[in-house]
């Protein structure tokens, strides 16, 4: 007769092997090994940030734009000397240079540059202020992402330097004019930017969000924007070179004294006095300054945001 007392061995119905009956002592061992497979799991999905030293610092972000810098140089200092073109037409990186030197000693260099870089970021602020709401709008309400979506889109596409030509007609050489097309040109990027982020949220976390009563302006607050902050710092990158894109397209077109000089007046100023060193210089400035604004403000929150969700181990 088989025991019926818990922990004994019962003999299979099928043959004489032995099972060890169910007790309360296998289902704590079984609770165990769950409990080391997840904790083995969270393991591997831990990542592990080192310090990192001042000289692969040096090795991967230094040199290789350094490198690049210099080696764009040389070819076109090569250029120069096989005379691909007359130095009126490619002027050598020293007449360039000394163009640099020269605004600099007429103390005019910073005053150029600061009126782009203000207009600029007061421009791209406007525009965040102005794509951040319609982007969440878009994004959660099916009649308006069904009737302006589409048009959010094509103005995206939309060359900024189209919208000069309106933009002066209606309000002048003035300034305002200057920050209509940068709205025009980051508002369609910031918002579709977010619009792509709260599609990229689990649905999950909205149901969680409904479950704490975050909903309304707590739900986008709490829930919507942090959840889709990669996509939407994407948004934003892209709306800031939209920006810096449509101001240089209105500062070429659009002259007044009453304007000043920025980056774009100035580079059309040398275009008009045929004076191609200043022209390169105009450029190399515009590019720069770019450059510059990504990787003081982008390119830190970019890696930020990747770094929290455990994304970026390795940047």
């Amino acid at each position: 007769m088989a025991s019926t007392e818990t922990g004994t061995a019962e003999k299979d119905p099928r043959g004489t092997v032995p099972r060890q009956a169910t007790d309360g002592s296998g289902t704590d061992g079984a609770l165990r090994d769950l409990s080391g497979l997840e904790a083995g799991l969270d393991a591997l999905d831990t990542v592990v940030i080192k310090r990192t030293s001042f000289g692969q610092v040096l090795v991967k972000k230094v040199l290789p734009p350094l490198s690049a810098v210099v080696l764009v140089l040389v070819v076109w200092q090569l250029a120069v000397w096989g005379k691909v073109a007359s130095p009126t037409k490619l002027p050598s990186p020293h007449a360039v240079w000394s163009e640099l030197v020269a605004r600099w000693s007429a103390g005019d260099l910073f005053s150029i540059i600061w009126t782009s870089v203000e207009r600029g970021l007061l421009g791209f602020l406007a525009a965040l202020a102005i794509g951040t709401p319609l982007g969440l709008v878009v994004a959660r309400v099916p009649f308006v992402r069904s009737a302006i979506g589409p048009i959010l889109s094509g103005l995206q596409s939309l060359p900024s330097v189209a919208w000069v030509p309106a933009a002066v007609i209606w309000l002048g050489i003035e300034d305002s004019a200057m920050y209509a097309v940068i709205l025009l040109g980051a508002v369609p990027s910031i918002a579709n930017g977010l619009v792509a982020g709260i599609d990229q949220v689990p649905p999950l976390y909205l149901r969680a969000g409904r479950t704490i009563g975050a909903t309304g302006l707590r739900g986008a607050w709490y829930i919507l924007l942090p959840a889709a902050l990669p996509g939407y710092v994407a948004g934003l990158k892209q709306g800031w070179a939209f920006s810096w894109r449509s101001l240089m397209a209105a500062e070429l077109i659009a002259s007044s004294p009453d304007l000043g000089v920025g980056l774009g007046r100035y580079l059309e100023n040398m275009r008009e006095g045929s004076d191609m060193a200043g022209v390169f210089l105009g450029i190399l400035l515009i590019l720069l300054v770019g450059i510059a604004i990504d990787l003081i403000i982008f390119s830190p929150l970019e890696r930020w945001v990747l770094r929290t969700r455990g994304l970026s181990a390795g940047r």
